[in-house]
C-alpha cells in the first residue's frame, strides 16, 4: 500500500467466519480504516477463538471489533469505487456480497460450481438458495462472480450449470 500511494478507506468482511476476520483488527490498527460487517453475523465472533482451536488447532487473538454495520442497500466507496451491500444470508446469517457495476464479490455464498458451507453455526441451505436466486442471479448473466475461495466464474455459468442453485440443480444439502 505505501509503496503505490494508497490508503486503505475501509476493511470490509463478508461475514464473520475467522478465515475472514482473523487479520481484520491488525488491519485497522495499521490502516486506521473502519471495519464494516453485517450485524446478524456479531454472535459469530463469539465463536471465533473456538473456531480457530476447532479448525486449525490452534489459540486466535480476540475477535475484531466492528464498527460499522454493513446492511441492505449500503454503499461503501472509496475514490471512484463504489460497492452496494446486497444482505445474502445461508452460509451465514450475516453474509454479504458486494456489488460494483458488473462485478459481484460473492464471499462464501456463491463459488464456481459450488455453494458455501452450511452446516456451522447459523447456516441455512435454504436461505442459501434464496439468497443465490433471489439477489445474485438477478444481476445479470454478464456479471463477473468474485468467491471468497477458488476462481472466478460468471452469473450465466452459476445459473446454467452450479449444481446446488442452478436450473439444473441436482444436489440437495441438510443444514448441520
Amino acid at each position: 500500500l505505501a509503496k503505490n500511494g494508497l490508503t486503505v478507506k475501509a476493511i470490509v468482511a463478508t461475514h464473520a467466519h475467522f478465515d475472514h476476520v482473523i487479520a481484520a483488527e491488525r488491519l485497522r490498527d495499521l490502516t486506521g480504516a473502519p471495519f464494516h460487517m453485517h450485524a446478524a453475523d456479531r454472535p459469530l465472533l463469539d465463536w471465533f477463538q473456538e473456531s480457530g482451536r476447532f479448525f486449525l488447532g490452534a489459540d486466535l487473538p480476540p475477535p475484531p471489533e466492528v464498527d460499522t454495520d454493513a446492511k441492505e442497500g449500503d454503499k461503501l466507496a472509496a475514490g471512484e469505487v463504489s460497492l452496494e451491500v446486497l444482505h445474502t444470508p445461508g452460509h451465514s446469517p450475516g453474509s454479504i456480497s458486494l456489488v460494483s457495476g458488473t462485478t459481484v464479490f460473492a464471499g462464501d455464498t456463491l463459488f464456481a460450481g459450488s455453494v458455501g458451507r452450511t452446516d456451522l453455526p447459523g447456516g441455512s441451505s435454504t436461505a442459501l438458495v434464496e439468497s443465490v436466486r433471489q439477489k445474485l442471479f438477478p444481476l445479470g448473466d454478464d456479471v463477473v462472480v468474485y468467491p471468497g475461495h477458488g476462481p472466478a466464474s460468471t452469473v450465466e455459468q452459476e445459473r446454467r450449470l452450479n449444481p446446488f442453485v442452478g436450473e439444473g440443480a441436482r444436489f440437495s444439502f441438510p443444514d448441520g
